[in-house]
């Protein structure tokens, strides 16, 4: 497989959003981008706030660009933080080294994309990342 399909996105995405209800966790917004960075899909649930997908965005974005989730990159952040504010600016915004952002690869290993959720904690959103990576038969990377 080397690209991540709408369908795939979308399925994702709804996924998540299960899971984030069967849990409790409060209203999110979800982004799946393919490995170059581009928005394949995005929802912002109601009543989520207005930052969510932005959030969202900046976790899944730092995740394509970086290859690891943005867990990984929110450790690597404690360690080199100047580097990592570089990083953010010379990316205009775009990315958000905060746990809530997984790795979409397919079986082969080869990254796909990234999906990134915001409004829970980093733990939940990135658990609602999880579960819709795993629902979707592809496969991801955590930590």
């Amino acid at each position: 497989m080397s690209a991540l399909s709408l369908k795939q996105a979308n399925n994702i995405i709804e996924s998540a959003l299960a899971h984030a209800h069967e849990v409790g966790i409060k209203p999110l917004a979800v982004v799946v981008l393919d490995a170059s960075g581009n928005i394949i899909a995005a929802q912002r649930e109601d009543n989520a706030s207005m930052f969510r997908l932005d959030i969202a965005l900046g976790k899944a974005w730092g995740a394509a660009a970086m290859g690891c989730s943005s867990r990984a990159l929110g450790l690597r952040a404690k360690d080199n933080p100047a580097f990592f504010t570089t990083l953010a600016a010379t990316a205009k915004g775009r990315f958000l080294p905060q746990t809530g952002a997984v790795l979409i690869k397919g079986e082969d290993g080869a990254i796909l994309g990234a999906v990134g959720a915001s409004g829970g904690t980093g733990d939940e959103d990135e658990a609602c990342c999880l579960k819709g990576v795993e629902a979707t038969g592809l496969l991801s990377n955590a930590a």
